[in-house]
């Protein structure tokens, strides 16, 4: 008799924290590795917002909160949605949740029936596939190629859907790309879906602010479809919060009030203070980020330049989030020492092993012709990076 759940047993683990564990590992043991394996911001959260925090605990905002977070918070939350994305939720169709990756999951589970079909545009973040794993639901995977920017087209939308079809969920920057869909692209995409009103259209911005094209436009503004938008963004990347584990969603009020009682018996609320924290964040204004976002693309320039000093690495211009996702299919059988490259997956764990440099292989994305760079990280160690990883790929023969 089996110990474990069948659904535990068939959950893959994240490669973004495995390699981020076998990094850790490795440094323990006095070994110096460039971690360049998660997506995590090197900057601390802004000053403003931690005094929030502090005057918080304080004034004793130590106590249970609402399932969906504080009324106040969610107030905040609808208005800047309102401010900065055009998008109308109620303070009653917002829930606040313990990041933004449980935000997902109280979406997948709250809509998703055993064999009941997402649309999911490859490269795809890491965790989306495994969270509708759990929901017993079936991934139908869309790739989208360097050639077109990393970003599905209509035609292929629509070969995609079938009468199973419930959900499909994309991310916009997106995590791994860094692309980042037009106003035009997800009319595109909205007018395919606008047929299709059993289809639920889920959005996840949390790389809203770290962007280089001056902002980003939401799927959930388009009339045609906007009651069937569900838009899940955080504090996690844009004000350097990783740890403070607060994300939210924008939802039909149905799926809201779904998502509320599914957390209701998961986790309830999320921290107090990380809440009251978020208020103070959400209500400041965006400049606040910019000088973030502006150091970020200075490292990308820096990354893009020396990447095209590398044979065989090709990349696309990233327009947001702080990953580089290049194509390094050249080193495919080539060797070293004996070591065989088949795919990224191996030229990561050559990469760590030989330029200790720790990334992340494209098939965690969909994708094993890839490896995400994160650049989330000082320029010297970019630098460094980059050296290292010169000098060992010109190993492989």
């Amino acid at each position: 008799m089996e110990l474990l759940s069948a659904r535990v047993s068939g959950l893959s683990e994240s490669q973004t924290l495995a390699m981020s564990r076998r990094s850790r590992e490795l440094k323990a043991k006095g070994i110096d590795i460039v971690n360049l394996s998660l997506g995590e911001p090197d900057f601390t959260t802004p000053d403003a917002i931690k005094e929030a925090a502090k005057k918080a605990i304080d004034d004793n905002f130590s106590y249970y909160t609402p399932v969906a977070g504080y009324l106040e918070l969610r107030e905040a939350i609808s208005w800047k949605f309102k401010r900065d994305n055009n998008l109308d939720y109620s303070a009653e169709q917002i829930v606040v949740s313990t990041g933004a990756k449980q935000s997902i999951a109280n979406v997948v589970l709250s809509l998703i029936n055993a064999g009941d079909e997402v649309i999911v545009p490859v490269p795809y973040w890491v965790s989306y596939l495994e969270i509708i794993r759990l929901a017993e639901g079936k991934s139908v995977l869309v790739k989208a190629g360097i050639e077109n920017n990393f970003k599905v087209t209509p035609e292929q939308i629509q070969k995609a859907i079938t009468p199973k079809t419930k959900l499909f969920i994309f991310s916009s920057p997106c995590n791994p790309t860094g692309s980042i869909y037009s106003k035009k692209e997800l009319e595109g995409l909205a007018a395919v879906f606008a047929e299709y009103p059993q289809i639920t259209i889920l959005s996840d911005e949390i790389y809203e602010h770290i962007n280089f094209i001056g902002k980003t436009d939401s799927i959930g503004t388009i009339p045609s479809v906007k009651d069937r938008v569900v838009t899940v963004n955080g504090v996690s990347k844009a004000f350097a919060m990783t740890g403070w584990r607060v994300g939210y969603l924008g939802a039909p009020l149905a799926i809201a009030k779904a998502c509320d009682k599914i957390q209701g018996q998961v986790t309830s609320a999320t921290c107090s203070i990380g809440q009251k924290a978020t208020e103070k964040a959400v209500s400041l204004d965006p400049s606040i980020t910019f000088s973030m976002r502006d150091t970020f693309k200075k490292r990308r320039d820096t990354v893009l330049k020396m990447m095209k000093e590398i044979p065989g690495m090709k990349a696309n211009v990233p327009d947001g989030a702080f990953y580089v996702f290049p194509d390094v299919s050249y080193y495919f059988g080539k060797s070293c020492n004996g070591t065989i490259i088949n795919n990224a997956t191996d030229l990561c764990f050559f990469l760590l092993d030989n330029a200790r440099v720790a990334l992340v292989p494209g098939a965690a994305f969909g994708d094993d012709n890839h490896i995400r760079f994160s650049y989330a990280a000082a320029e010297e160690l970019l630098v460094k990076a980059l050296e290292r990883m010169k000098e060992s790929l010109a190993l492989l023969k």
